[in-house]
């Protein structure tokens, strides 16, 4: 299946994801940049809010391509005690990098959410949504990370990933929603026509067009 864009593989998932329309229990995450025009398109067939959640990897001080965790939007902090114990990573080197990495990611979430509230997803339904997966290892570390905010209920849904992926992620949800999943699987941008780079400002006015409260909900 090739998507003609990042809207139009998001009209696609929400066709799968219709038992969530209109609810006001419901709130769709878009994984800043590539999944947030998908995960508007989901949100406004679903009637349903739009924020992001942004993830930041923590990399190994001098092998920065190797992360010991990650943070995530709401202040979550996910460590990885495994690389953290046989790299020898001492607790100031974590804070260190951390405080970097919190610096960045509320550098952007003010980018991009401007004066807009924060939406809790505690006690909520949660529909992440990405442009696609491909290893899954970002995913996983979004999944682990927005657990501790304690949703009700955690839906991965993204329009392409492989075969091997889904079947390692969907034990780690409630729900993995995709719409489809080929294989051979090189990269999420082959099943797109058009699959250029999202900016900083098309992620700004999405957000700007989305509801914060679900349709149909009091103010």
């Amino acid at each position: 299946m090739i998507f003609a864009n990042r809207r139009a593989a998001g009209r696609s998932l929400a066709w799968r994801l219709l038992k969530y329309a209109d609810r006001d229990d419901v709130l769709v995450l878009g994984i800043p940049r590539g999944g947030v025009p998908v995960a508007f398109a989901v949100a406004q067939a679903l009637g349903a809010p739009l924020d992001v959640f942004l993830l930041r990897k923590l990399g190994v001080p001098g092998q920065e391509e190797l992360a010991f965790g990650a943070i995530a939007s709401g202040g979550v902090r996910v460590l990885d005690g495994r690389t953290l114990h046989e790299l020898s990573i001492s607790d100031s080197q974590v804070e260190m990098v951390t405080d970097r990495e919190r610096r960045e990611l509320e550098r952007r979430e003010l980018t991009y959410r401007g004066s807009r509230p924060v939406l809790s997803p505690a006690g909520k339904t949660v529909i992440l949504v990405d442009d696609g997966i491909a290893t899954g290892s970002s995913a996983l570390a979004a999944i682990r990370a927005l657990g501790q905010l304690q949703p009700a209920k955690v839906v991965v849904a993204v329009p392409v990933a492989p075969p091997s992926v889904v079947n390692r992620l969907a034990p780690q949800v409630d729900e993995l929603v995709a719409v489809a999943a080929p294989d051979p699987f090189g990269a999420v941008g082959q099943f797109y026509d058009d699959f250029s780079q999202v900016s900083d400002e098309e992620v700004m006015d999405l957000l700007a067009r989305s509801p914060v409260k679900p349709v149909g909900t009091a103010a």
